[in-house]
């Protein structure tokens, strides 16, 4: 596993700032020129400058989308024992891998041409850079894979998507070694959307005091960055190699729910954690903990929680970890997968952060709050949801 953070890129690092309660959200100035943008909040990456000892050749064709994807992969890669491996080549190793977009800048070429009728920032690679699957095809290219490329570009759970084809594709014998997850970069553009429909966090004055997911007083999400890899493999496989192996994917589900676009639907969220249970045939009492999707949004946040509520009761926790990184879109779902496994290792899970006082209209559950838990779980379940419908739901099995 690994990962490209706004409060680090290695576990050790992100776990001291969550134990301390720092979140890596702050006050965007460089925003402000922006007329009509509400929000000046993000999570901005800590640090990107490994991604710079790459060579020229080899990068020409990233934007920092696919380079953080990349970052986090050879991190992942290198805590398997895989980087440079003659496994990566053999055509069973492949990407399933998602953003929801490529990145943006590499749009403001074509824009140039459309607007003023210059291509003179146009190059070779800018399509490249820009197309939803630049993520997955560069990591493809970097490390040399010869298996399959599958792109997840489905918005928020473009990383929790990225994790269960990459787990079918191997159940089904099509692959014996998946890299998985998704990445996001920030830009105003990501900003922008949620803040045209009112969505967007405007504690411009507080950034340590948002988001706060189902808390009474949120006021909205705040866009992050970052990106995640998780290296999947079949398990005899891994055995034989003599691989360290994190944990199993016990279960994955996905579903839409056919309805409206960015209104969540509880009813169909609740059904596809049932389908991630009935996929790795569990009964609900199996599941120790839950680590919610939680963007501090209003409909959001009360659709998942009566979800949850009528699946789980009251009796499982819950915790989002959007508090602390903002809400990183395609890189999510792999980003706090990544991490949730490193808590159920550990057997202490970090808290809701700016959880003050549950909003009433939330479902009544076991919101982990103030400080962290101890717990030992044998199953933990991940779910994210997106615009569009889409809802994902992994089950994680501690070994």
């Amino acid at each position: 596993m690994g990962g490209v953070t706004a409060l680090g890129n290695d576990w050790p690092t992100i776990r001291a700032n969550l134990d301390a309660g720092r979140t890596g959200v702050r006050r965007m100035s460089e925003w402000d020129r922006y007329e009509g943008l509400h929000t000046r909040l993000a999570a901005p990456v800590a640090d990107r400058t490994k991604a710079d000892r790459y060579p020229r050749k080899k990068t020409r064709t990233m934007g920092p989308v696919a380079l953080m994807a990349v970052q986090a992969s050879e991190q992942a890669l290198t805590d398997a024992g895989l980087l440079d491996h003659p496994l990566l080549r053999g055509g069973t190793a492949g990407v399933a891998y998602g953003s929801s977009f490529g990145s943006p800048g590499a749009v403001m070429s074509f824009a140039d041409l459309i607007t003023h009728g210059s291509s003179r920032s146009l190059s070779a690679t800018s399509y490249i850079q820009m197309m939803s699957h630049t993520a997955p095809v560069n990591i493809g290219l970097f490390f040399g894979l010869t298996g399959r490329i599958i792109t997840t570009s489905s918005a928020c759970t473009s990383g929790s998507q990225g994790i269960g084809y990459a787990c079918e594709t191997i159940r089904w014998g099509k692959a014996d070694i998946m890299l998985a997850g998704g990445a996001e970069e920030l830009d105003v553009t990501m900003a922008a959307v949620f803040d045209t429909l009112f969505a967007t966090s405007t504690r411009n004055d507080q950034p340590e005091t948002s988001p706060r997911p189902y808390d009474r007083d949120r006021d909205g999400l705040v866009i992050g960055e970052g990106a995640a890899t998780l290296v999947l493999e079949e398990r005899q496989h891994a055995l034989a190699r003599g691989a360290h192996i994190y944990c199993e994917i016990a279960g994955f589900a996905t579903n839409s729910d056919g309805s409206h676009v960015t209104q969540p639907q509880a009813e169909t969220m609740a059904t596809v954690m049932k389908m991630a249970l009935d996929d790795a045939e569990l009964d609900v009492g199996a599941i120790g903990f839950v680590d919610g999707h939680g963007t501090a949004t209003e409909w959001g946040d009360i659709a998942e929680t009566q979800a949850t509520h009528s699946v789980f009761s009251d009796r499982t926790p819950l915790r989002s970890l959007k508090g602390y990184f903002g809400h990183t879109l395609g890189a999510c779902g792999a980003i706090e997968t990544w991490l949730s496994i490193e808590m159920m290792r550990e057997g202490r899970f970090a808290p809701n952060i700016n959880l003050d006082v549950v909003d009433e209209r939330c479902a009544p559950l076991d919101y982990v709050v103030k400080q962290a838990r101890a717990l030992e779980v044998d199953y933990l379940m991940k779910n994210n949801f997106a615009f569009g419908g889409i809802n994902t739901s992994l089950i994680l099995k501690r070994v």
